[in-house]
This record gives structure tokens, C-alpha cells and sequence, in this order.
């Protein structure tokens, strides 16, 4: 069997800052540099896959559960508005974690918050981490310390999880299910959206619902970007995006990053992982035939979803570009999905 190409790839989401943590909110910095056999992402299976960085997903999940709760109690509040201090609290641990992370790398990690340090970064053969908020609850709805997110180098902010927040409305999880559910973003919402164009903060648009999405396409002057999320019209969840979404993300000269989560994959909705790697380039095709394929990229969701087995882990990339080039895409077509299409939205955005 011929060895599998590996391919330079910048993914646009993962959670691993959670595997990060442990219960006691102290970081364990061996499961990003050791090989591990738990979870999706570290630095030896991302080499070995290509994945030279990424986007770095700072969640804030909510408070601990009482052991006596039942599963259907604790789903319920995870979905509940967080407080402010809360979601502060942990955001900047984990964003000192992850900058920790890159300072005890001996200079093989580093947080990139310019295209040039991206660039400068692969060169020598470095990791790049981009700081991403995956919902805004950590952001003061007066917006006044946004510019201190910015400067500790967030560069790139949902402005929801699938839960409201102070900014807007997330999506469920139902399937199958529209977008189209709760109204647009809040005042606040729209000043967070002119905020982060004035500073160079890359909006995400995953999780939000479809008014909130129209808000945004109002009110941006950057590319519509979803960092992590799959075409409706092929698995009709909430979290996907349906054709007139995706419409306006080409439009913008934004980007779909295809979310690796198979029940975000499958017709059926199910978190099976016997899901073929063609389902999953069965999106990218999709979404490259709809709106061109300058526009779609991978966001795979590492360390926060069920992923195919046939995919594995970081390391297992090289088949899903394999996968991808047997579906018809040709050399400069698999370099735009992997990084470059990344590289130039981060250029459209950041200043």
C-alpha cells in the first residue's frame, strides 16, 4: 500500500484546552507534547498528520454538577446562560494555560496572533496556536474588556456557544431541526460584531442561530466565517448551515470549516463513528460546488466531538486529504481546504 501524503493543514477548531484541565483546574502539559492515546490532538499525532495549528477553542462549560443530578438535569444546565465572573474566571486560566503551553515548548509551540507569524511559525517548523472564544459570555456585554481579550491574543471569538449569552441565541442540537430558531443578536451583539471588526477579532458565526447569522451578514465588513460547521442540505441539524447561509459566506469571501462530529455528518443524525471518511467529503464537495472552493476549509472540532474511527485522530489526516483527492480534487484545490483558504480570511480580517 503507498504511504498517504501529508499535507500542510490549519484547522479551525479544537477543544483540547479542556483535555488540558483537570478537575482541580490544574494543566497537564505531557498530554499536548507526549503521544497519547486518549483523545484527538497532540503534538506528535499532529505532526505526524500535517496539522502545523489551529484555532484553540477556549469553552466554558458551567459549573460543576451535584452527583445526585440526573443526565437530563445536568444537559438542562449546561444549556443555561453563564455568569459574567464565571466564564471570565475560567477563560483567562485556560488562556494562561495555553500560553503556558507554548512557554514550556522549549520554542516548538507558539501563540500566533498575525498571518506572518503563521507563516513565520510553519517555516521553522513550529506549531501555531490562534486563541479562540468559543461564546462571548467571558466578554463584558459593555464590551470593556474586550480590548484586553485582544491584547492577552484572542484573536477570533464565537459570539455564542448553543446557549444564549448576552450577545445571542446558539442553536439546539435537535435533529432534525432548523437554524431559523429564536431571534437576532442583541443590541450588545451588534456593537460586539462593529467591536471586533475595528480591532482585527475574526467573528464566528457556528452555533449562532439564522437571525443572528442575517445580523451578522448586516453588519460585518469582514468574510462570514463558520469556523466548524456542515452543510444542512446533507445533515439537516441545527447546527449546520443551510444553502442560503452558505451563499452568503461565499459571497463575503468567508469560509465553512467542515466539522468533524459525525452526527453533524450523517443523513441520519447519528453519533455512529462507523462513518465513512466519503461522508465527510461529501460536505466538502457540497459546499465547494455551491459556492466555490476558495470557500470551505476544515474545523474539525479534535477533542470536543465523536469523530469517524476510520479518521482516528490528528495523525489519520493524511486519509482524509487522500479521501479528498479521490473525490476529484486536484494539488492547489487540497492546499486551498487545508490551509490556504485559512490564511487568506485570516488576512481579510485581522489587522
Amino acid at each position: 500500500m503507498a504511504a498517504l501524503e501529508t499535507m500542510r493543514i490549519f484547522d479551525g477548531h479544537n477543544d483540547f484546552s479542556m483535555r488540558l484541565e483537570n478537575a482541580q483546574g490544574e494543566a497537564d502539559y505531557n498530554l499536548f507534547f507526549n503521544r497519547n492515546s486518549e483523545g484527538h490532538l497532540d503534538l506528535p499525532r499532529a505532526k505526524e498528520g500535517g496539522l502545523c495549528g489551529g484555532l484553540f477553542a477556549v469553552f466554558v462549560e458551567p459549573p460543576a454538577s451535584s452527583e445526585s443530578q440526573d443526565d437530563a438535569t445536568k444537559r438542562r444546565l449546561r444549556m443555561q446562560p453563564l455568569q459574567f465572573d464565571f466564564a471570565l474566571s475560567v477563560t483567562n486560566r485556560r488562556i494562561a494555560m495555553l500560553q503556558e503551553l507554548a512557554a514550556r515548548s522549549n520554542d516548538s509551540v507558539v501563540i500566533a496572533t498575525t498571518v506572518s507569524e503563521l507563516e513565520r511559525a510553519y517555516s521553522a517548523g513550529r506549531f501555531a496556536i490562534v486563541l479562540h472564544l468559543e461564546g462571548a459570555e467571558a466578554v463584558h456585554p459593555s464590551l470593556e474588556n474586550l480590548e484586553s481579550l485582544y491584547g492577552a491574543g484572542v484573536r477570533s471569538i464565537g459570539l455564542v456557544w448553543s446557549r444564549p449569552d448576552a450577545f445571542g441565541f446558539g442553536v439546539p442540537f435537535d435533529f432534525p431541526g432548523s437554524p431559523d430558531s429564536g431571534p437576532g443578536l442583541t443590541d450588545a451583539g451588534k456593537e460586539l460584531v462593529r467591536a471586533c471588526n475595528r480591532l482585527g477579532i475574526m467573528v464566528d458565526v457556528s452555533h449562532l442561530n439564522e437571525k443572528g447569522f442575517w445580523d451578522v451578514e448586516r453588519l460585518t465588513e469582514r468574510p462570514i466565517v463558520a469556523t466548524h460547521s456542515n452543510a444542512h442540505a446533507l445533515c439537516p441539524t441545527p447546527r449546520n448551515l443551510t444553502d442560503k447561509q452558505l451563499d452568503a459566506i461565499g459571497a463575503s469571501d468567508g469560509i465553512a470549516g467542515l466539522n468533524y462530529a459525525v452526527q453533524f455528518l450523517r443523513r441520519d443524525g447519528q453519533k455512529n463513528t462507523d462513518t465513512k471518511l466519503s461522508v465527510m467529503a461529501d460536505h466538502v464537495a457540497y459546499i465547494a460546488e455551491r459556492i466555490g472552493v476558495a470557500h470551505v476549509a476544515l474545523g474539525s472540532d479534535f477533542d470536543g466531538a465523536t469523530i469517524s474511527k476510520e479518521l482516528g485522530d490528528a495523525s489519520g489526516l493524511p486519509k482524509l486529504i487522500a479521501e479528498l483527492r479521490a473525490r476529484g480534487f486536484n494539488r492547489e484545490e487540497l492546499e486551498m481546504i487545508a490551509w490556504k483558504n485559512w490564511l487568506r480570511v485570516l488576512a481579510g480580517t485581522w489587522r
